[in-house]
């Protein structure tokens, strides 16, 4: 049996362009992201194959222009703050996930006791 990806295509899209629209190495990406490397690095090259040298974790000169936006994208404040943002989202679902879990296992343990 496999696992569920935890990860939804959309947040894995954003990542990846999340990395693309900043000079940030992979490694600082996925740290704010707070999912590991390796895991970032394979959603990459799903989007992005092994073509180039783009998959180094450090970008050349510090910098990374690909992207069509990446000119007219976010400020660095607005990237920081988007990554606190889902950072919090995902601390949130992940509590909601646990209440509602636990919410569930009460409520059939109470009609048990009836």
């Amino acid at each position: 049996m496999g696992r569920k990806d935890p990860y939804t295509a959309e947040f894995r899209a954003d990542a990846v362009r999340l990395w693309l629209d900043t000079g940030q190495t992979l490694n600082q990406v996925a740290r704010d992201l707070g999912i590991p490397a390796p895991t970032l690095r394979g959603w990459v090259r799903a989007i992005h194959p092994p073509r180039s040298p783009r998959l180094r974790s450090d970008p050349p000169g510090g910098t990374r222009r690909t992207s069509p936006a990446a000119g007219r994208g976010l400020t660095g404040d607005e990237r920081a703050e988007l990554v606190e943002l889902r950072a919090r989202v995902r601390v949130l679902e992940t509590e909601r996930e646990i209440l509602r879990k636990a919410a569930a296992f009460f409520a059939q343990e109470s009609e048990r006791t009836r």
